[in-house]
């Protein structure tokens, strides 16, 4: 069974994201309004794939995002540069006072029954600066690209992101390029540019040039404006509900191959179940489930999404590819920061069905 993707055999690029950078603050256990020191975790919901790909996975990857020149800037791209990310940076001079910025988001990990809070600062943002003629796609995919990415967190940002998503989505399909989106809704972004009757409009003329879509059915209802499932789910395990509104979704973005998302029954902070579902060109997949004991949950759905992106550019089944998916986005509860310290050997064994057993 196949994907219905043209996936490249080649490419001197696998993969490349266009999103924005961003650093988040990270008190660990402790609420913010206490805390007395934080990590620094080097992040972007688009920016993730293509760490993990590449420091996890091995592949050739890139990120196309802006950079501004202050020391933020420089932590930033050191990061960047660690975890093997080739970056196509839009340069911005900071004033010393007022930016533009690289944004801050603030996420505390919650414990117990405490969920984790996350809030930003987002004010005077480069990324949100970034528009069409920025980047120079024909350099850019020179070598050839086999796989496109964007998302719904670098959409919301501006009146200028979508429209350079589109034309960078429009330039990656040129070369022959897979697209991929994660619809990612996020209320608070869209909040305060233009509401949820903005984000549909936006991301229903982003989808129109995409072969995979990740996102769960919020994330449906929200980002598409399609109705929600007539099936109630179960539980937050049930896959008839996201399965419920593949027709819509399919019947308005007929191009898609793949619509894709994990599944997250949250029973404390630290104490989830976890699975993921997919709709392969026409096929229904589901993923074993397991119950995770969270460290950090923040950067599982792009953890999932690598892994299933690696599957399919490495020519695995679908169901092995949303295992890996399912396993990698699992490891990632395990780590703290957004993007992954887990081999991928450590990944097959999970995929594998692997116990937790010490390996001498």
């Amino acid at each position: 069974m196949s994907y219905g993707l043209n996936i490249r055999s080649s490419g001197a690029l696998d993969f490349v994201s266009l999103g924005a950078l961003v650093h988040r603050l990270d008190p660990g256990i402790i609420p913010f309004r206490k805390a007395a020191h934080c990590q620094i975790h080097v992040s972007g919901g688009e920016f993730n794939c293509a760490a993990n790909l590449a420091d996890c996975f091995g592949l050739q990857t890139g990120i196309a995002t802006a950079m501004v020149n202050y020391p933020i800037g420089e932590l930033v791209a050191e990061r960047v540069k660690a975890m093997g990310v080739r970056p196509f940076y839009k340069r911005f001079e900071h004033n010393g006072v007022s930016g533009p910025n690289i944004a801050a988001v603030y996420s505390d990990q919650g414990h117990g029954v405490r969920a984790p809070m996350v809030f930003y600062n987002r004010a005077n943002e480069a990324g949100a600066m970034l528009k069409p003629g920025d980047f120079d796609w024909n350099a850019i995919f020179a070598g050839g690209v086999r796989w496109f990415h964007s998302g719904g967190i670098f959409a919301a940002l501006s009146q200028t992101t979508p429209e350079l998503i589109i034309e960078g989505m429009q330039a990656a399909k040129a070369v022959g390029a897979v697209v991929s989106f994660d619809l990612n809704f996020r209320a608070k972004l869209w909040g305060i540019s233009g509401g949820q009757e903005r984000a549909v409009s936006v991301i229903r003329r982003i989808v129109k040039h995409v072969d995979v879509l990740v996102g769960n059915e919020e994330d449906l209802q929200k980002g598409l404006g399609i109705s929600g499932p007539e099936v109630a789910a179960k539980s937050k395990l049930d896959s008839s509900a996201f399965f419920g509104m593949i027709d819509r979704v399919i019947e308005m973005h007929p191009q898609i191959k793949i619509v894709t998302t994990t599944l997250r029954e949250v029973h404390s902070t630290n104490r989830h179940n976890w699975g993921a579902v997919a709709w392969i060109n026409g096929q229904t997949h589901v993923a074993p489930t397991c119950e995770l004991h969270v460290l950090d949950r923040v950067g599982g759905g792009d953890g999932f999404a690598s892994g299933f992106f690696y599957g399919a550019l490495a020519g695995e089944s679908p169901d092995e590819a949303m295992k890996l998916g399912w396993a990698h986005g699992a490891l990632l509860t395990t780590f703290p920061g957004d993007t992954t310290m887990a081999t991928l050997d450590q990944v097959r064994a999970v995929a594998k069905g692997g116990s937790a057993r010490i390996q001498r």
